[in-house]
């Protein structure tokens, strides 16, 4: 009864941020160019689906601030993720978000969950108006709610653990026959075992490591993106494969107050499950 009743108040969720994200009567702001917000990660940041971008959240310019809500949810073949929440971007310059991720264990009916707080800020450049590419740090903490399953597997870590993270990011325009090219190049060092969904650190490995991650997407018209992603994970845990992650997305920004993303997901191995595959829908709206 209480797993249905969680199950029920996380789809209650995602029902009002989507109202909310289509009925807003409010602006967003009008600084930046339709498109170069990005838009938000499975951990709550700003960028694509599964890899954190240099933008900053929100459509603010360097005098104003934004406010944005997501919605994601992740339909594997042996697993169910939930990731919701919103943040805010100070100037173009700071962006502080917040994530909360259920993953639904579909095969034993078990839930985890984490709370994720992030913070990233601009150090230089911009997507378009500078010769080298935007550049910012990042980081995000994560603190697992649900530790049992990550001590079962072997986690060093059941509770918490914080990834730092370095991305530059650039749009070349009419670069691809015409059409505008963004590409995305990060670094994170991070001990997370599967996002920290099953802990930190493991006997393989407990210290942290540098993992590349990156994007590459063609702007088909001012509406329209399609585009790649890929993440390198590590494999810390003894027994427990952890697979690199690749995504294929196709977005569609009517405006800049909500934006939609469809994905093709390769996940690979997650806690003893193999070929992890399937869809990721996420959306993004603008509250100001």
């Amino acid at each position: 009864m209480r797993k249905h009743k969680r199950q029920l108040s996380r789809w209650r969720v995602s029902a009002l941020l989507f109202l909310l994200m289509i009925g807003q009567v409010v602006l967003a702001g009008q600084g930046k160019l339709l498109e170069t917000a990005g838009l938000t990660q499975v951990e709550g940041s700003g960028g694509g689906g599964i890899v954190p971008w240099a933008t900053i959240s929100g459509y603010d310019s360097r005098d104003e601030t934004s406010a944005s809500i997501f919605n994601a949810l992740v339909f594997l073949d042996d697993y169910r993720l939930h990731s919701w929440g919103g943040s805010i971007g100070l100037f173009d310059r700071v962006e502080m978000s917040f994530a909360r991720q259920n993953l639904n264990l579909s095969s034993s009916g078990g839930e985890i969950r984490q709370n994720i707080f992030g913070l990233k800020t601009r150090l230089y450049g911009d997507l378009i108006y500078t010769f080298l590419p935007q550049i910012s740090v990042g980081g995000q903490h994560k603190r697992l709610i649900d530790g049992a399953i990550a001590s079962a597997v072997g986690a060093k870590n059941r509770s918490s653990g914080t990834d730092f993270y370095i991305a530059a990011t650039k749009v070349h325009l009419g670069a691809v026959g015409g059409y505008n090219l963004i590409w995305n190049l990060a670094a994170r060092a991070t001990k997370a075992n599967q996002l920290g969904l099953l802990g930190y650190g493991g006997g393989k490995n407990n210290d942290y490591q540098v993992m590349l991650e990156g994007s590459v997407g063609v702007l088909l018209s001012r509406n329209w993106a399609i585009g790649y992603e890929y993440r390198q994970k590590p494999n810390n845990l003894v027994g427990v494969k952890e697979d690199d992650w690749q995504d294929f997305f196709a977005t569609y920004i009517p405006n800049k107050r909500f934006n939609l993303t469809l994905a093709w997901t390769q996940l690979g191995d997650i806690a003893g499950a193999k070929n992890q595959n399937g869809f990721y829908l996420s959306a993004t709206g603008y509250l100001w």
